[in-house]
Formats: structure tokens, sequence, C-alpha cells
């Protein structure tokens, strides 16, 4: 089920007898047809242990499921909507910024101290990822949300890609990803651009970048 961009900021999901789609709690803008909305008790992420360990952390972000026959709009806060659709692999995506994907998806939580350790924990709180980061993996759409708009970063084996670590929205691939320092003698005095660290991705997959360091 892709989604249709509608504009920018919004797009559409046409949904069918038998398929489920997630969404933020609050992202539906309209919709037409016979389309139910329920809260999705255990967060569509990974189960109820899942759930818990992100609430235990302040990073769970509540779901809303929509089921039925028609077309529903998604958009939230203005923010631009990305598009990318799985075909087998997997995407991975701080919570906050899922705006709505197909039911079919394998969804899941990742510990950032699963990669790299204390380095990846650190990781984790500069991109903005926090302790945990959400996987969906499969073959579906997700639609999710990034600060002016969005460019893919294609990563081949032999050349790494280097992104400022507030720029970062989400990856997907085999990518090994590591905070790498850059800190100068402009950044030791107190002249630099503040960028000290970078986030370095290495592998096969594709990193979006967004056209912003604010964070969401």
């Amino acid at each position: 089920m892709p989604f249709t961009r509608i504009n920018p900021t919004m797009v559409e999901a046409r949904i069918t007898s038998g398929q489920r789609v997630f969404s933020q709690r609050g992202a539906m803008l309209a919709y037409r047809g016979r389309v139910s909305f329920t809260p999705s008790i255990t967060g569509g992420q990974g189960g109820l242990g899942s759930m818990i360990g992100r609430r235990l952390a302040g990073e769970a972000a509540p779901l809303m499921t929509s089921e039925g026959e028609g077309t529903v709009l998604f958009g939230h806060g203005g923010h631009h909507v990305h598009t990318v659709d799985l075909t087998g692999d997997t995407l991975y995506v701080e919570a906050d910024r899922l705006l709505a994907f197909d039911g079919s998806l394998r969804q899941g939580t990742m510990f950032m101290g699963s990669q790299g350790g204390v380095m990846g924990v650190l990781r984790g709180q500069a991109t903005g990822q926090g302790l945990f980061t959400t996987t969906l993996a499969g073959h579906g759409s997700v639609a999710f949300l990034a600060h002016g708009g969005v460019v893919e970063l294609p990563v081949v084996p032999g050349r790494t890609v280097h992104v400022d670590p507030q720029a970062y929205a989400a990856h997907r691939g085999d990518l090994r990803s590591r905070l790498s320092t850059a800190i100068g003698w402009r950044e030791l005095v107190g002249r630099g651009s503040g960028e000290a660290f970078q986030l370095e991705l290495s592998g096969q997959g594709t990193v979006y970048v967004q056209a912003s360091e604010e964070k969401l």
C-alpha cells in the first residue's frame, strides 16, 4: 500500500478490507469512506515488553490503527513528509518521526547500546534517537517526518558517508554507523561551528538527511 503524496506535508493512504495502517495519534487530517480508528495499546512497535521499555525511557510514541475501506489523509505539525517503500529490507527511524506505515510491516525496537556500546548510546543521544530506535522490516510503505524535506544519500561499500548527527533522519539497509570526532583548534578555543561530532555510515544502504538541524 504505497502512500500518495498530496503536497510536501500531506500523504494519502488507500485502505482496503483486511488491511491496517498505523499512524501517530492525531495525524489523521481527513478521511473518506468507512474507516474506523482505534488506539494501538502496545504502540504497534515490538509488543508489550518493548512498549514498557520505551515508556521507562520516555520515548514511547502512541499510535492509532486505521481499518476499513476508504482513503485517509495524514500530516502532522506542518512537517515535511518523506515516503519509503521497503522491499524486504529494514528501516531504522526515530519513533517520533513516524507518521504512518503499513500494518503488514514487522515492527521492532533496537537498543542503541547494541551497536557500539556506550558510543552507540551517545550516537542515539546526538541524533535524537535516544536509547532506542524503531525498526520496520518487510514489504510495505512508511511515511516519516522531517524538517525542510529530505535527501536520500546512497552508501556503498568502500565509500563512507558523513552526516551531521542532528541532520540525520533515518536509514535503511545494512549500514554500520559510529560517531567520529572532528575537533580542531577552533573548537577547543570556542570558535568552531559546533559540529564537533559527525555520524559516519558505511556498508550498503541509504541514509536520509533532513534539510535542517532542528529536532522534531
